[in-house]
């Protein structure tokens, strides 16, 4: 069945595509909202990933594929929209990107602040990788496969990112002290 929606949405059915990606989006929408960290840039990265997905479609040879493929496209998207963003920070007078979301008001928002301050270090690619890992509960294959890399670079990279992720949570977590105020000011 998923196979025959494939194939006939590479053939130009509408519905059919219509029919696969509908369930998809929302999937794909939080996955780039939580690399992204921007609503606005989410959407526009998923938007722009689910136009290619359907004008490149006559180009996936495995429908069993077509997933990952739009995770790989995603994540393609993603990289545009974050390269473009920066782009137009640096452009612009001075101005930073607003911050649409809303501030989580259950939890323990000390440490929810602490993890997206140290994510917001992480680079896209250490970003992406567990983003997919922890929140899209992608396996490594399926990583491999949305990023198109090996399994292996799959495993390193998430394991890279999980060791920038706790080196930037522990740097968050030292104190300040006034000797290191002081030594600093000093040099």
């Amino acid at each position: 069945m998923y196979a025959d929606l494939v194939g006939r949405a590479q053939n130009g059915d509408l519905t059919a595509f219509a029919w696969l990606a509908e369930p998809l989006y929302p999937q794909l929408h939080r996955v780039a909202y939580s690399i992204m960290g921007d609503q606005g840039a989410a959407e526009d990265a998923t938007q722009q990933a689910m136009v290619r997905v359907w004008r490149n479609l006559p180009q996936l040879r495995d429908p069993e594929r077509f997933e990952a493929w739009c995770f790989q496209s995603l994540v393609n998207e993603c990289r545009r929209e974050w390269r473009r963003r920066k782009r137009w920070q640096r452009d612009s007078a001075g101005g930073e990107l607003p911050e649409c979301a809303a501030p989580d008001p259950y939890g323990a928002v000390d440490d929810r602040e602490a993890l997206e301050r140290a994510f917001e270090r992480l680079s896209l690619e250490q970003r992406t990788v567990l983003v997919l890992f922890h929140y899209a509960d992608m396996s490594h294959e399926a990583i491999a496969d949305a990023l198109g890399i090996a399994v292996g670079t799959a495993r390193s990279r998430l394991h890279r990112a999980h060791g920038a992720m706790r080196a930037a949570l522990e740097a968050d977590a030292r104190p300040v002290t006034p000797d290191h105020i002081t030594h600093e000011v000093a040099r």
